[in-house]
Formats: C-alpha cells, sequence, structure tokens
C-alpha cells in the first residue's frame, strides 16, 4: 500500500512538474520588445559574434552600477549605464534617470566607424532605446545588436507553475554563457573611476 502511494505521489509530483516546464518551454523565449534602430541576437549570437571578431565587436552592459556590480556581468561587458538610480524613492523602489551623456560615454570607448555593438541590459527592454541612442550618436545601424532576453531572462508568465514571477525564459545567464562577479577597472563604467 505504501509503495502504491508513493508511486500515485511521484506521477502527481512528475506530471505537476512537465506541465509547467511544458508551459515555460511554450512561452515565447526572446521577444522582441520594441522598435528600434539596429539588430536582434540571442545570447548565443552574441556570444559567437565577440568571438569570431574580439577587436571589433564590444558587449555593452546598459544596466545600472549596482546590477552589473552585484548581479553579475557577461565575461568582457563594458558597463555603460542607460540610466542610473537616484536616492528618491518611487512607487517601485528608487527612481532613475537617464544618463544624458550616454552617447559621449560610447563615444569614448568605441569606434563610430569600425565597431559593432552588442546592448544588453537585464531583459532586453532598456536596449530597444539604448540601441536606438547608439545609432543615432554615429554609430552604423548594421553594427548595432539588441541582446534578446538580456543578463537575466524574461518572468515565467505560467501562474500555476512554481517559477512563475521569476526570470527564467531565456538570457545570457540562463543560456549558460561566461558570466561573472569580477569588476575589472578597464570595463567597469569609466566616468566613475576619474
Amino acid at each position: 500500500m505504501k509503495q502504491v502511494k508513493k508511486t500515485l505521489l511521484l506521477t502527481l509530483v512528475l506530471g505537476f512538474a512537465f506541465s509547467s516546464l511544458a508551459f515555460a518551454s511554450s512561452q515565447e523565449k526572446y521577444p522582441i520588445k520594441g522598435k528600434h534602430k539596429g539588430g536582434d541576437v540571442t545570447p548565443k549570437e552574441a556570444y559567437e559574434m565577440l568571438k569570431k571578431d574580439p577587436k571589433h565587436t564590444f558587449l555593452v552592459d546598459v544596466r545600472t552600477r549596482s546590477e552589473y556590480q552585484d548581479i553579475g556581468h557577461p565575461v568582457g561587458a563594458y558597463n555603460i549605464p542607460w540610466l542610473f538610480l537616484t536616492t528618491k524613492v518611487g512607487k517601485r523602489g528608487y527612481k532613475k534617470v537617464l544618463n544624458k551623456n550616454f552617447c559621449r560615454d560610447l563615444k569614448a570607448r568605441f569606434n563610430t566607424e569600425t565597431d559593432t555593438l552588442l546592448m544588453l541590459c537585464r531583459s532586453a527592454k532598456r536596449t530597444v532605446a539604448s540601441s536606438t541612442a547608439a545609432v543615432d550618436c554615429g554609430f552604423k545601424e548594421d553594427k548595432v545588436f539588441n541582446v534578446l532576453g538580456g543578463f537575466e531572462g524574461d518572468k515565467v508568465k505560467d501562474k500555476n507553475s512554481p517559477n512563475y514571477g521569476k526570470r527564467m525564459i531565456g538570457g545570457w545567464r540562463l543560456e549558460g554563457l561566461p558570466w561573472t562577479y569580477k569588476m575589472d577597472h578597464k570595463l567597469m563604467y569609466q566616468p566613475d573611476l576619474k
């Protein structure tokens, strides 16, 4: 009798787990989150581009400095924040302000004529705007890319999933691509080091 109960319980648990995975896998892994100038690439495509031309292809992490440090970042990613956290509190935590020097910061690090920029944020929402900004400040449209899924990926939308609301869909880290917490002074937001 105990064996039957264990088998039944195991069957129920596995059934629930597989149904949750089935929904998660049916959720679009890399949705495009808005119109922007430039192209779109998956994290794996971005990684291949970096390996193919490391002298002229750069990963630009546009998340805040605290996200870059505390959540981790792709190995070799340059941090140039699109937004800065303020000390003012809003409904969803600390308010953010636009980095008014974003274009100048990009041009100080990269060559508008020769370099390819792979823009990455948490889940590929901020990079919609920052990719367009990069093109508007002189980088070639065919050399600016939004990395879909960002670093952390998207949240699971299935309310029946044990992972509901967690960032478990796509993204650089979930694809198993190289990332670190290590802070390299050459890659950190440069105005902070002056």
